[in-house]
């Protein structure tokens, strides 16, 4: 390890560059408008109405300290498929969002900052009831899934994408999480960049509490290719690219 290379990297998880930034000139404080919430798509995609908070019937009530204590990652699934109000239910805790946006801000089930969140929730499906398998994207302002597009061979491509690593292959599905940085850059600039991986592990924490709750694992990934996976997902790799991922799928026992 070249020590010069190290310092930078070292550098980044610190918030010294805060030190460095005239704030004035950020995107907010020139009046530059306010980026989406949320990535916006055509008119006439497809979207599926999910399974709300209010309309749940098969999640149960799990008390914190039970999820806490026996969150583990899990990289072997079941042949059951996840239903759509499990998938719901995931999406909600990890992107939900409370009440309605207001001046280009949205709160939502995680914390993230200024409530800026630059994450947008991409979804390798293979075997989720009622669902075709393929591409999706969740829509947290209407709480809806967006069909992006069918894939021959996704669960090899998913694997392929994930360095080899079997699991994304076989779960029922894949969260992705995608960065489009300027929504935080817009506001803090080059400190942008660390707090927004610091939003996705929180989203990923909630994750793994969450499929406590309804006999499901996880394991977060963050050994990918890229570019590979960014081009499975028709991503720029510029103004968004994917920056973390975990498989969901039913556990078959519970793992002492």
């Amino acid at each position: 390890m070249i020590k010069k290379d190290r310092d930078t990297y070292r550098y980044f998880l610190k918030d010294s560059i805060r030190k460095e930034i005239n704030f004035t000139f950020t995107d907010q404080n020139r009046g530059v408008p306010v980026p989406p919430i949320q990535k916006p798509y055509s008119a006439d995609a497809l979207c599926i109405e999910l399974p709300c908070e209010e309309t749940w019937k098969t999640i149960p009530e799990t008390a914190l300290t039970h999820a806490i204590k026996n969150r583990k990652s899990h990289r072997v699934y079941g042949a059951a498929a996840l239903s759509l109000e499990e998938l719901a239910y995931l999406l909600w805790c990890t992107q939900g969002v409370r009440g309605k946006p207001f001046h280009g801000n949205a709160y939502r089930n995680v914390p993230s900052a200024g409530c800026r969140h630059a994450l947008e929730t991409y979804l390798a499906v293979l075997n989720v009831d009622g669902l075709s398998p393929g591409i999706y994207r969740y829509l947290p302002l209407t709480h809806e899934l967006l069909f992006e597009f069918a894939e021959d061979m996704l669960p090899v491509k998913m694997v392929e994408a994930s360095l080899g690593q079997p699991y994304p292959g076989k779960a029922a599905a894949t969260f992705i999480w995608v960065a489009i940085p300027h929504r935080m850059e817009w506001r803090y600039d080059l400190a942008a960049h660390k707090v927004i991986l610091l939003d996705a592990g929180h989203v990923c924490q909630n994750l793994y509490l969450a499929c406590e709750a309804i006999g499901a694992g996880t394991c977060a990934i963050a050994a990918y290719d890229q570019e590979r996976l960014d081009q499975l997902l028709d991503l720029d790799g510029e103004d968004e690219f994917a920056i973390y991922l975990a498989p969901v799928g039913k556990i078959r026992e519970r793992q002492k």
